[in-house]
């Protein structure tokens, strides 16, 4: 099933990822990782997407977020770079070392940033997944991950789930939102095939979870059973959003990362965003605290 599937940009993207709809400014925001580009653009009616703006810092662009006033979060690679609303740009301290970077990450339901990462030096087994509070301080919430991915909250924002890709599995954990703590962390789905990568939830409480390398959606009840397959004509599906005033259009962001020219040669659309009607509503993404209030002055 494709759900009516339309080829939302005329761009190709080396690794899209990130797709998030920005309520307050109707916009659609997303990156290009390892260009550094961050990028806005207009939803319009027909499922295309009009690019808008395109922001390249000098660092790789993981993730972004975006606050109710309008500044952004970029996940840099080892540190957060935070684009005012005048455009400057002021990045914070570095947050992590070693040879990795920053990867996916999203708001929590109160606007903390949790972000995780991957390894630059090959397989790793102690990734992390980072929860970032808004005046700057830290908390690992796992340090064992081979590549931290995709991120969801339920609708009370009392359970998180993420994305382990390289072991296939999605955990499911209890999330306090006042404090920010988490509970113990369980296997909620495994995969036999494929790479579970960027990952959204509907209004229904169903996870939908974009699978690297077989350019599929899924679409996961709360029980975990497979309850629908969005065919995307990309193999390296890498991230999934609802969008619009409705959020009712499905954002699928894919890559031409790792595909040989066989394989780009089969699949010419791949890179670009698509677009899906399927049938049901998202639930809106939190938006950012924003940056920490500066220091009263004397």
């Amino acid at each position: 099933m494709n759900s009516g599937l339309v080829t939302a940009t005329a761009d190709s993207y080396f690794l899209g990822e990130g797709p998030l709809w920005d309520p307050v400014r109707s916009r659609l925001h997303w990156v290009d990782i390892p260009s550094g580009a961050a990028l806005e653009g207009t939803l319009l009616d027909d499922g295309t997407i009009r690019v808008a703006d395109r922001l390249v810092v000098d660092d790789t662009a993981g993730a972004v977020a975006v606050s109710e006033r309008g500044e952004r979060l970029i996940a840099g690679g080892h540190r957060l770079l935070v684009v005012g609303l005048d455009g400057r740009i002021t990045p914070s301290s570095p947050l992590i070392d070693g040879p990795r970077r920053f990867n996916d990450g999203k708001p929590d339901p109160v606007g903390r940033f949790v972000v995780g990462t991957l390894s630059l030096d090959g397989p790793s087994e102690a990734e992390l997944l980072i929860q970032i509070h808004r005046d700057g301080t830290t908390r690992v919430i796992d340090d064992d991950l081979t590549l931290s991915n995709g991120l969801a909250w339920s609708a009370d924002g009392s359970v998180l789930y993420s994305v382990d890709t390289e072991r296939r599995i999605v955990f499911r954990r209890s999330y306090d939102v006042a404090t920010g703590e988490t509970g113990p962390r369980s296997v909620f789905l495994t995969f036999d095939e494929g790479y579970p990568d960027g990952m959204t939830i509907d209004a229904e409480s169903h996870l939908w979870i974009a699978i690297w390398g077989l350019g599929e959606v899924r679409r996961h009840a709360p029980d975990g059973r497979l309850v629908q397959t969005i065919h995307v004509p990309a193999p390296h599906t890498s991230s999934v959003a609802f969008a619009g005033p409705d959020l009712e259009t499905l954002v699928i962001t894919t890559a031409t990362q790792d595909l040989k020219e066989d394989l780009l040669a089969a699949f010419p659309l791949s890179g670009r965003i698509f677009t899906a009607r399927p049938g049901v509503r998202g639930l809106p993404q939190p938006l950012w605290a924003g940056p920490a209030d500066p220091p009263p002055t004397e």
